[in-house]
């Protein structure tokens, strides 16, 4: 898939991640570690060149916030796309609460195995349909400011992989990824 130049943000840590409570659609606010990682995204975005860029935005008040944060005086676009992975009836449930046999191998963002077999989710195979259209829609350089999965999602159909096995892929809460020519870069506020 050829397109243009794009860099992926992920929101900042939310009250929920900290109390490691599933969101999914739901919100909950930012942390001061979360606002702090926004102004890391903000510092490493300032030294790029964004002339010529759109900002899309999840409409999940985290990342709208998170947008705001980083991305301070520019015009921000929602698109429902961009929202995080549906996880039906585990949406607001702590981790620790859930079955212990629903559960995978633990990544950065917790057990993804949780996000395959949510009741009532979305699911994977959703998530990549969803993402892989609105990709095809982008026409020029973007902002795009989303979540931990669907970052993780956006940026293996970007890199032209599938979307069965995220594990390998950091979910990247205060970093900034730039995705140029199907090659990821890591970008990291003071690196």
């Amino acid at each position: 898939m050829t397109m243009p130049e794009l860099f992926i943000l992920r929101h900042g840590q939310t009250e929920w991640n900290a109390a490691g409570r599933l969101q999914g659609g739901y919100d909950s606010p930012l942390t001061a570690l979360g606002h702090q990682q926004a102004r890391a995204q903000q510092a490493i975005l300032a030294a790029c060149d964004l002339e010529g860029f759109q900002v899309l935005s999840s409409p999940l008040g985290r990342a709208l916030e998170t947008a705001k944060i980083a991305l301070p005086g520019q015009k921000i676009h929602r698109r429902h796309a961009l929202r995080e992975i549906g996880i039906g009836a585990w949406a607001g449930a702590l981790v620790s609460d859930l079955p212990q046999d629903a559960r995978g191998n633990p990544s950065a963002d917790g057990d993804l195995a949780l996000y395959r077999s949510a009741p009532g989710g979305e699911g994977l195979g959703a998530l990549f349909t969803r993402c892989q259209r609105f990709l095809q829609e982008i026409d020029r350089p973007s902002v795009l400011v989303t979540h931990g999965i669907t970052s993780r999602m956006l940026r293996a159909i970007l890199l032209g992989r599938g979307g069965d096995d995220l594990t390998d892929l950091d979910g990247g809460q205060g970093v900034v990824f730039k995705i140029k020519d199907q090659v990821q870069t890591k970008l990291v506020f003071g690196a």
